[in-house]
Formats: C-alpha cells, sequence, structure tokens
C-alpha cells in the first residue's frame, strides 16, 4: 500500500490526505502549462504517526472540528481514496510550526523541489509591542543584536495574507512585528525576501516611491507595494538564498520563534528548466 501524507498547501491554505506523493499531489493540482497558468505553491508535509495525525491543531473557537475532520480524511485515503480534502481553507494558522516535517517549492506545471530541513532562527525574548515602535525598539524588544546598517528589504508574504512590501525590520524583526503589531497581528506568518530591484511588480512609480519612502524616514517600519496575487508575480529564483549567494529563504513564525528553510546548494536542471 502506498505511503499516506497529510500535506499542507500554502497560501491556499487547504490541507489534503494522500497517497499521491508529494510529486503525485504536485502534478494532479497542476492547472495545466506553466507557460499559461498560474499555481505556485508552497506544499508542506505534516506529522503523523502510523497513518494518523501527530499533532495538536491551534484552537479556532470551535467552528469547525479539524481533528476530527483530518482523522476521517486519513481513514478514507487508508480505505483507497487517492487524495481526500481534510481542511478546505484558513488551515496556515492553525496548524503548529511544530507539526512540520518536510517543505516543499510547487512550480505551476506540478514542478517540486524540496527545501533543505527547517533550521530555528530565534525565540523572541518578550511580546511586549507598542504603536510607534521604531525599527531598533523592535529588535530590542524580540531580543535581536542591532543590525549595522538598516535598508528597505523587500518582502513576498505568503501567508495569511498575499502581499508585497517595503520594511526596515530584518527577517528576524518582520516576523516579531507582524505575529504582534496591534490591529493587523498575524498568528503566524510564512514569508520569503526578495531582491529589490523589481519595479515591474507594481506601477514604477508605486514601487520607487514606496522604497524611496522607507529611505528617507528609517523609522517606519512597513509600506505595503501590492496585496493580491502576489506569489505567482515572483519568480522562485528572484528569492534571496535562491543561489546561496545571500543567506535568505522561506521563513515561518509565530508569536514565539522563527524558523528558516533554505533552498538546496544545488538546484535540479529539470526544476529550473521547468517554466511556472
Amino acid at each position: 500500500m502506498a505511503e499516506i501524507q497529510l500535506i499542507l498547501t500554502v497560501p491556499q491554505g487547504q490541507i489534503t490526505a494522500t497517497s499521491l506523493g508529494v510529486d503525485g499531489l504536485a502534478r494532479h493540482r497542476s492547472p495545466g502549462s506553466g507557460k499559461h497558468f498560474r499555481g505556485r505553491k508552497v506544499f508542506v508535509e505534516l506529522a503523523l504517526a502510523a497513518g494518523r495525525i501527530d499533532f495538536q491543531y491551534l484552537d479556532e473557537g470551535g467552528w469547525r472540528d479539524v481533528q476530527g475532520d483530518t482523522a476521517a480524511a486519513l481513514a478514507s485515503v487508508a480505505e483507497g481514496r487517492r487524495t481526500k480534502t481534510a481542511l478546505s481553507n484558513n488551515a496556515f494558522s492553525c496548524t503548529p510550526l511544530d507539526a512540520y516535517q518536510r517543505v516543499f517549492l510547487v512550480k505551476t506545471g506540478g514542478e517540486v523541489l524540496e527545501l533543505d530541513e527547517g533550521v530555528e532562527l530565534h525565540r523572541f525574548r518578550s511580546h511586549d509591542c507598542q504603536e510607534g515602535m521604531s525599527p531598533a525598539e523592535v529588535g530590542r524588544v524580540a531580543g535581536l543584536p542591532t543590525p549595522g546598517q538598516r535598508w528597505p528589504r523587500l518582502y513576498l508574504v505568503i501567508s495569511p495574507a498575499e502581499l508585497l512590501l517595503f520594511s526596515n525590520l530584518t527577517p528576524e524583526e518582520y516576523a516579531w512585528y507582524a505575529t504582534h503589531r496591534p490591529g493587523k497581528v498575524f498568528r503566524q506568518v510564512m514569508f520569503t525576501e526578495l531582491s529589490t530591484e523589481q519595479p515591474h511588480l507594481a506601477a514604477r512609480s508605486r514601487f520607487v516611491d514606496t522604497r524611496d519612502e522607507l529611505e528617507t524616514n528609517p523609522t517606519k517600519k512597513t509600506k505595503t507595494v501590492v496585496s493580491e496575487d502576489c506569489i505567482n508575480q515572483v519568480p522562485f529564483h528572484t528569492w534571496l538564498g535562491y543561489d546561496r549567494s545571500e543567506d535568505g529563504g522561506l521563513y515561518v513564525a509565530d508569536r514565539d520563534r522563527i524558523g528558516v528553510w533554505r533552498l538546496p546548494a544545488e538546484i535540479p536542471r529539470a526544476w529550473e528548466r521547468a517554466a511556472g
């Protein structure tokens, strides 16, 4: 019998029980040609033990039975189905980071690239977030070292919302701020840093003006450039850390810590040649 896996799909926020394997599920869910369709995503394999769920979801207030629905989906696949949806939406924010086993990037055509094993970067020291904090204050409260210099970084936020934004915060500082800021707090956040020379991602004037605003106001923490369908606008090879010339990767954080899944040191040629 084929191995049963439980896969979280981001940014769609679905969890699927499957016997197809990661590659098979990617092909199964592919919309078609990478040249004509948009369907980039991240797959996260979640923890199972003897075919059963091996973690507890975070509390959602009881509006659905996430444990029971997942158990039923796994049982359905064990009985012979190839795929069965466990959760159809909003799964990212209720799935604990401890449940992550392996992480994959998926191109539109269904090509899959497994990332290196996740590494915890930092555990946040304090949760005292105040409106109007400067970037330096954010870093200090989070228990992070002060960077030698600051510059506007371009981040692609993948979940729980899709955003392209400039920030004067380091990745660790941004993760703390995103999971603590009053009124706009994320329970968890998944994001990556991009090369900043990408004015084609928005109206050039908006892109340049936003970057200039953060350059001239180093106390400003973030400024959104685009707020919809962002992952499909940004090729994977523009992620910082793609070629290991700079540190980067896929960051995931909650209120307590931030981790990173880095891209492999050698990218397979088949992946690089594949469109999408």
